[in-house]
């Protein structure tokens, strides 16, 4: 398991999907109306787990539990972006890792707290020595995340388009990420 600590909101950890045990927390999530541009409002818990299941069984994607102060708050998943998500997209270099992530929803939002998740989140990916590049493709309009990325030092590089959506394509390498998490615009 993963661990790092905010000095404002405490341990965060991450730990990989389970999903028996995970599949309704997972559903609850990914239905939400916060949740729009995981295009997954509507399915049952089910078909949750069964998407779930096939990301699972696929030898280029993983997903993950990420715990604030042992409690569930968020879902990463990370993906080889030459083989699924961008695969014939982009011109991909050995090294690249694609990420998603997505808060739980609350009524009650922290400040601070989705910046605190995307920077663990960030971590945890280069936390594997062979990711040099971290790459992600929200919807072109998801404003709110773009914001986020661009605090954590991703790049964007333009838009794609995806079967899906109209992405904007976006990078971030490890000294992009340790200059923006350290307040120093690279």
């Amino acid at each position: 398991m993963f661990s790092r600590t905010d000095p404002v909101l405490g341990r965060f950890a991450v730990r990989r999907l389970d999903l028996p045990a995970d599949a309704g927390l997972l559903h609850d999530w990914v239905t939400h109306p916060k949740a729009r541009f995981w295009m997954m409002r509507g399915l049952s818990v089910a078909e949750v787990a069964a998407e779930y299941r096939t990301l699972l069984d696929d030898p280029y994607r993983d997903a993950f539990i990420g715990l604030l102060e042992g409690r569930p708050a968020f879902l990463v998943e990370r993906y080889d972006p030459a083989h699924v998500e961008l695969a014939g997209l982009y011109a991909s270099e050995p090294g690249d890792t694609g990420m998603h992530f997505l808060c739980a929803p609350t009524d009650t939002p922290v400040h601070g707290f989705t910046r605190a998740v995307i920077t663990t989140v960030m971590a945890f990916v280069l936390d594997d020595p062979a990711v040099r590049r971290v790459v992600v493709e929200p919807d072109i309009r998801n404003t709110a995340v773009h914001a986020l990325n661009a605090a954590v030092g991703f790049e964007p590089a333009g838009p794609v388009g995806k079967p899906e959506k109209e992405a904007l394509l976006s990078f971030c390498t490890r000294e992009r990420f340790a200059a923006a998490t350290r307040g120093v615009t690279a």
